[in-house]
């Protein structure tokens, strides 16, 4: 046993899912090289490492037909760096790839050697086919159950393909990035204007987008995404599925054009060079949206590098709920008892099935991330347990959840910590997410006020004690051998629930009639 706070440290890092193998993703973008490096090949893949450097390889390709000599010298200093951090980081296997600017240069191939001396590794310089693929994997991966067309807009190209569930259109591959589009109209929005237009108006795959979602990918998307939150003084910072309607969208693209956000792109921490690109994107947003008339924008944090992984993983894995699987490892690595956290789900699905309230597969699912995820802030003092575990829940690096689902967990499980009187999120927070979902979410903390009164947070108990409805009665059965638990404050968490659900409550004693 450890008798000190050194020994304690020297003992490794607990706070890692034990056996995952890093695995890392070098980008070697038109704009951009970026490594990533997640914890492990999974199905809900977990950053612990994410560093670009804006190059511009591609910033005069359309006029030269050359990648720039200063731009590769930045390049390749920055594989070097990257290259260094793999091995410090003992990455198992490191994956690099390069998109439109290595592929369409004619020093690209010269380029491409230089990378591979440093990296060590093959380069797989993608086809636009590869990049419009990845980029759906990479939505597929991380928004539950898509229905629209991907547009990954990077430097070079912008990559369309149809998506819907787990299913791939053709993907098409365009010459409009933002550095190719700036480099071709000698800067003139105008004429990028009629670039975009022209190039989307002949594109198959725009028309299938008409009153469905349009999957916003890439950097300079996200970088118009963080300005629009900034301007809007938006609740939550989470980028991924942060969405936008049609009409704001086309007058947020103008008021960059008309250079109207000075003062909201100063407050949005957004690069000089990406703030130079940014009429670029919002000519292609203006674009996609008079042309392909989507339902509404989604922006993916996830795309071409999860797609790549994603790819990799088998059918079995593919299949799995990475918002579960997420919930599941935070219960693991965050929780007193992760079994008692998987019986949570149990023991909830038993009062679910008891209540005269319509529960869908969808809202079952959250449900049960929101039990996985409710003990994960008991090392914090009792006062802000809540509080911690709804910063943790409302920013987390999930995937396949929408924003209104987030809250929808963030605000059961601060009922569970901070009580069911009075709203325990802010009104800007609330209202991004449902009336149907915040009720939802009180009946769930009740309940799991209760639950963990009942079991002081240990496994092996719920199964025994089940909670449901009995005609006008909350009942929750208590064994003779556990007959002791039935104190004072669990019959005053169960009389709150009842409340809740207006029913009666009972502490029923197994054998009681």
């Amino acid at each position: 046993m450890p008798s000190s706070g050194r020994d304690l440290l020297e003992l490794g890092a607990p706070g890692r899912l034990p056996g995952a193998l890093p695995v890392g993703v070098i980008d070697i973008g038109s704009n951009s090289v970026r490594l990533v490096v997640y914890e492990g090949l999974s199905r809900s893949l977990t950053p612990v490492f994410n560093e670009k450097a804006l190059c511009g390889l591609g910033a005069h390709l359309a006029t030269t037909g050359q990648l720039d000599d200063k731009a590769v010298k930045a390049a390749l200093t920055a594989l070097r760096r990257f290259r260094a951090l793999a091995d410090q980081m003992r990455v198992d296997v490191l994956h690099v790839i390069a998109t439109a600017a290595a592929r369409e240069a004619r020093n690209g191939s010269q380029f491409i050697a230089e990378a591979e001396k440093i990296c060590r590794v093959h380069v797989n310089v993608l086809t636009g086919a590869d990049e419009a693929r990845y980029a759906a994997y990479g939505v597929i991966s991380g928004v539950h159950d898509p229905d629209g067309v991907v547009g990954d807009l990077g430097g070079g190209s912008l990559e369309l393909i149809d998506v819907s569930g787990d299913e791939l259109g053709q993907g098409v591959t365009l010459p409009m990035g933002v550095l190719r589009l700036r480099d071709v109209t000698g800067s003139n929005h105008h004429r990028a204007e009629e670039v975009v237009t022209e190039a989307i108006s002949g594109c198959g795959v725009a028309a299938q987008c008409f009153g469905r979602d349009f999957y916003a990918v890439g950097g300079t998307f996200r970088s118009m995404a963080k300005l629009h939150m900034t301007r809007c003084n938006y609740p939550l910072h989470v980028m991924h599925n942060y969405t936008i309607e049609p009409d704001d969208a086309r007058e947020f693209a103008r008021d960059i054009l008309r250079g109207k956000l000075g003062e909201t792109i100063a407050k949005s921490s957004i690069s000089d060079i990406r703030q130079e690109l940014l009429p670029f994107g919002a000519v292609v947003l203006e674009g996609v949206l008079d042309v392909m008339r989507p339902r509404r924008i989604v922006v993916s944090a996830l795309g071409v590098r999860e797609g790549l992984l994603y790819g990799l993983l088998d059918d079995a894995q593919r299949a799995a709920d990475p918002l579960i699987i997420a919930a599941e490892e935070l219960a693991f690595l965050r929780s007193r008892s992760p079994r008692h956290a998987r019986e949570l789900v149990r023991w909830t699905d038993g009062l679910m099935k008891s209540l005269p309230i319509e529960e869908t597969e969808e809202e079952a699912r959250l449900r049960h991330a929101a039990v996985l995820l409710a003990d994960i802030g008991w090392r914090a003092h009792p006062d802000y347990r809540g509080e911690q575990s709804v910063n943790i829940i409302a920013n987390a690096a999930f995937v396949g959840i929408d924003h209104a689902s987030r809250i929808f967990m963030a605000l059961a499980v601060s009922y569970r910590h901070m009580g069911l009187s009075g709203d325990t999120l802010s009104e800007r927070l609330r209202s991004l997410t449902t009336p149907r979902l915040h009720e939802r979410a009180r009946v769930i903390g009740a309940a799991l006020r209760v639950a963990y009164l009942v079991t002081a947070s240990m496994a092996g108990v719920l199964d025994e004690t089940p909670i449901f409805r009995e005609g006008d009665k909350l009942v929750l059965c208590l064994p003779e051998a556990r007959s002791d638990l039935a104190g004072n404050r669990v019959a005053q968490r169960l009389r709150q629930m009842a409340r809740v659900l207006s029913l009666i409550p009972e502490i029923r004693i197994n054998g009681d009639g």
